[in-house]
């Protein structure tokens, strides 16, 4: 077992996000083709504190890329066996259309915690989940990491990967067979390049190929066999890695041939980076720009799959998006909107506390046509600017204070799909930062437009 006291695990890749629908299914239940994507996830702050939950966290994104957290990103289920708790979800569409939910049964962070069992859920549509129950995948005195599963159509049955000490004295990624998630099949060594790895993820049918991502030392590494055998595949390519990564996540787009490789870093712990290849085959990555993606707040070891418009529609009517949302520093997109000390400021993700970070996004205290920003865990209290300077402070119900607190949101003067907030009071001025403290400016050079462009979300 790995010597890193943050060693986590991994979860990913419905088959359709790999193959061709008709491959993907087989002879299975056809369904509505994908179009918009699902994460399943937990959550952990960086003190382990407000923000930590190991139950199963679910969101939702028509891109991929940038995540809608659903039922205020609150957990939908919990385990109640086993240790109570999960790490490491995983979500794949099996071959009759419906759901299943893995996760490694364990709660928190004790690594010498030994379970031979995994979490596993039905679900028909992701609004409910059924038939809760663990799954047995061996007799060793070790633990069962980051289950996936992929269907191996040679076989006809779903295999079930996993990450296990054996008796190398090292994890190995293991395999079991099942067809109904209920009972499995003895199990085997899939992988063992004769060092520690976990968090094995694959995408299946590529070109002829099949592919195993996972995490070997404390970086991203691919494998690849041209057979779904056990002990059939060869490391190749170059590894990613930003800080301490692991949990690889492999996702292809469903509109582009882009194929993205999501990571889990634990320095700092939680924070996802991503990157994006044209070619698996090619085995390198170019990390994609914070810019373009956000991850759930506090998610931690994500799994992806995708689904239909209406499914993604019938989610977000059922549990609901976000009654707060995150701002993006647009230059420096690892940064948040957030306060402290009571004042305006934009900080790298992970924030601590991390409702730092939210807001509720009220109509304009002077103008309801603009917008205030009340704290989520100060409500009493709005941003609002004070020479020149932004703070937050309990509202007074002055006009001067109700002026002072109303911004309009306009185009974002960088980026028209981002946001700008112009001053309600001082209309020449603009929310931006300035050494990372909030203020209202006048705006003129390309830096400025920058350091007041925001990106509004989740």
């Amino acid at each position: 077992m790995s010597a890193n006291p943050h060693l986590s695990r991994r979860g990913l890749l419905g088959m359709s996000a790999a193959v061709p629908l008709a491959l993907a299914l087989g002879s299975g239940t056809a369904h509505a083709a994908d179009s918009a994507y699902a994460m399943v996830y937990f959550t952990e702050s960086t003190k382990l504190g407000d923000g930590t939950d190991y139950g199963l966290h679910l969101a939702i994104s028509p891109d991929g890329l940038n995540w809608t957290p659903l039922n205020q990103n609150n957990a939908l289920v919990t385990p109640t066996a086993g240790a109570l708790g999960l790490r490491d979800p995983f979500l794949m569409r099996k071959q009759d259309g419906t759901f299943v939910v893995l996760a490694t049964d364990l709660k928190g962070t004790d690594w010498n915690y030994n379970s031979q069992y995994i979490h596993v859920w039905d679900s028909a549509d992701l609004r409910t989940f059924t038939g809760y129950r663990r799954l047995k995948l061996h007799d060793m005195a070790t633990h069962s990491w980051a289950p996936e599963a992929f269907w191996d159509a040679g076989r006809r049955q779903y295999a079930v990967i996993y990450s296990s000490v054996n008796s190398s004295g090292h994890n190995v990624i293991m395999v079991n067979y099942t067809t109904d998630f209920v009972t499995a099949s003895a199990p085997q060594v899939f992988f063992d390049p004769g060092y520690d790895v976990i968090d094995g993820d694959m995408a299946v049918g590529v070109n002829g190929y099949n592919y195993l991502y996972f995490k070997k030392n404390q970086t991203l590494v691919g494998a690849r066999s041209t057979t779904l055998n056990p002990g059939s595949f060869t490391e190749f390519g170059t590894g990613v890695a930003h800080g301490g990564t692991e949990a690889p996540t492999v996702v292809k787009s469903l509109t582009s041939g882009t194929w993205w490789l999501w990571g889990d870093t634990y320095t700092p712990n939680g924070v996802f980076y991503a990157w994006q290849s044209t070619s698996l085959a090619s085995g390198t990555w170019t990390a994609l720009d914070q810019r373009t993606y956000t991850q759930p707040v506090n998610s931690k070891h994500c799994g992806i799959a995708t689904i239909t418009t209406a499914e993604y529609d019938n989610l977000l009517a059922k549990w609901g998006a976000p009654a707060w949302n995150r701002l993006k520093s647009y230059n420096f997109p690892s940064r948040y909107v957030r306060h402290a000390d009571y004042l305006g400021r934009i900080d790298a993700y992970p924030i601590e506390p991390y409702k730092d970070s939210l807001w509720t996004l009220v109509p304009g205290l002077a103008d309801s046509s603009g917008v205030s920003f009340r704290s989520v865990n100060h409500p009493t209290r709005y941003l609002r600017h004070y020479n020149y300077a932004l703070r937050l402070d309990v509202d007074d119900n002055t006009s001067t204070f109700a002026a002072d607190a109303t911004f309009h949101r306009t185009a974002g003067l960088a980026d028209a799909t981002w946001s700008s907030f112009r001053s309600h009071n001082n209309p020449t001025r603009y929310i931006r930062h300035a050494d990372y403290a909030l203020r209202i400016d006048p705006v003129s050079t390309t830096t400025d437009r920058q350091d007041a462009t925001f990106r509004v979300g989740y």
